[in-house]
């Protein structure tokens, strides 16, 4: 350390005059009020400027700014062109509307700065309350235990973790993989997220250790064909020791055939994982639930609050059956996180003790907000009726001879696209691309593209507690036109 360093009097950040910061930042608050109060009157979403993005190649500010400037640049630079998945019109991808409650419990959590990585303090007892109700929602033991990750892709590699640790032992975690001389595969649907292939790759295993199994006509896993890859995977000298099943396919959301999964798993002695990233909450629904049967079986289960749940980004989970697998897995005894039976170390075991992160921010505070303040019924009222939407516009699209299903409508997503009579198959997903890019730069609505079965799919997935039947009206209403566009500007050229 270099010699001679005075100490200065205050090196403090607080503001030198509370009750003018106090002023700004309720124009702050209120500010971002009014931004989701007025959200219906805005564009889905907007490209930036070329001058709002060279604005960041900035280079490092040295001296300080009034806040009252940064907020001004925030208000103009910044919240104009988020990719607008609060709006109701959004309808591109899985992800949650947040609302003004779990916004606020965000802010109290950012004041009080706790580090939930362990010791004894209340917000750790108010992650273990929600592991509880978790735990008891979806039917598993008292020995069962969680943690709050920042999304299912992490939760997904942990219970890989996890599940690899319970097939070599605890002395995998000193020796590798490589020291038990076994050749370990895992199973999954063809139309499982791309993370769970990528949790075989981040595990040590790599992916050509992940056995990718067909989909049937209702797009779940194909279990003969399962059945069938474990057979042969044993018999040419393989160890399979985990299976992930999807409850709500990131495509079309499909959920796989969970008791039956959990029967072949038991009888295979494998690992049974449920990547439930928005369908797992489905159990807050009456009308949903029973379409989750089996997931109590589960020996893990991943998914978000930050979706059907409308927690504010991020507020991911793992929940494992077996508490003392999931603590074999992550526990390390350090001189610095020694554990006390009084004082700031007691409360052991910790929620470091459970995943790979020792810094951990209060995510649990909003979602405790969220289930307090709205109750569990009233959250999945919100996920039937994201469901009754799908339904609605699957209805609607029926009935448009210009547009097609290209997939059942299980839970709150809907595939189709515009028809294109005569053309090829390439030429009809050039337009229904070109449809797709055109009502997100539209800013009436927001769906996405995928690819179902060789054929490109205009993909609405709703999630947004927001939305009505007002907007997948707008939104079928401007696919028409856009289709009949293309098609006729197709036809002038011919």
């Amino acid at each position: 350390m270099p010699k001679n360093m005075p100490i200065k009097k205050s090196t403090s950040l607080d503001p030198q005059d509370w009750e003018a910061f106090r002023a700004h930042s309720h124009r702050m608050l209120d500010d971002m009020l009014d931004h989701v109060r007025d959200l219906r009157e805005k564009p889905v979403w907007q490209p930036a400027p070329q001058d709002v993005r060279d604005a960041f190649h900035a280079p490092l500010p040295h001296a300080p700014t009034d806040i009252g400037t940064v907020h001004a640049r925030f208000m103009q630079e910044i919240l104009p062109y988020s990719i607008g998945n609060a709006h109701p019109g959004f309808m591109g991808w899985v992800q949650g509307g947040g609302t003004p409650v779990g916004m606020l419990a965000d802010m109290l959590a950012a004041g009080l700065n706790a580090n939930v990585g362990g010791r004894d303090q209340i917000p750790v007892a108010v992650e273990r309350q929600i592991v509880e109700w978790i735990r008891d929602l979806f039917g598993f033991p008292d020995t069962a235990s969680g943690l709050f990750v920042t999304g299912t892709s992490m939760a997904n590699l942990m219970s890989v973790w996890i599940a690899r640790t319970a097939a070599l032992g605890g002395e995998v975690r000193a020796q590798g993989l490589a020291a038990s001389g076994k050749k370990l595969v895992a199973y999954t649907s063809a139309g499982a997220h791309g993370c769970v292939a990528q949790a075989l790759d981040l595990a040590g295993f790599g992916t050509d250790a992940l056995r990718m199994i067909p989909m049937n006509s209702q797009f779940k896993m194909d279990l003969s064909l399962l059945r069938l890859a474990i057979t042969q995977d044993r018999a040419a000298g393989y160890t399979p020791f985990f299976v992930a099943a999807t409850a709500g396919s990131v495509d079309v959301g499909a959920i796989d055939e969970l008791d039956r999964i959990a029967d072949i798993a038991r009888e295979e002695g494998l690992w049974f994982h449920i990547d439930g990233a928005f369908g797992a909450l489905g159990m807050l629904a009456p009308e949903i639930a029973p379409l989750l049967h089996g997931i109590q079986r589960a020996d893990s289960v991943a998914f978000d609050f930050h979706k059907w749940a409308q927690v504010p980004y991020d507020a991911g989970f793992l929940l494992v059956r077996d508490s003392a697998q999931h603590l074999d897995t992550f526990a390390a005894s350090v001189a610095y996180l020694r554990r006390d039976e009084r004082g700031m170390a007691a409360g052991s075991p910790w929620p470091c003790d459970f995943g790979p992160d020792l810094s951990r921010s209060f995510k649990a505070l909003k979602t405790w907000f969220m289930i307090n303040v709205y109750g569990a019924d009233q959250l999945g009222a919100v996920i039937a009726n994201t469901c009754a939407l799908a339904r609605y516009m699957q209805a609607q699209i029926t009935n448009m001879p210009e547009l097609e299903l290209l997939a059942p409508v299980a839970l709150n997503i809907v595939c189709f696209r515009y028809r294109c009579e005569g053309d090829d198959a390439m030429h009809a997903d050039a337009i229904n691309a070109s449809i797709v890019a055109d009502l997100q730069l539209s800013g009436i609505a927001a769906p996405s593209a995928t690819t179902l079965r060789g054929q490109l799919a205009i993909r609405a997935a709703f999630v947004n507690h927001r939305t009505e039947q007002s907007n997948i009206d707008a939104l079928l209403k401007e696919t028409l036109a856009l289709g009949r566009k293309y098609n006729s500007q197709a036809k002038a050229k011919k």
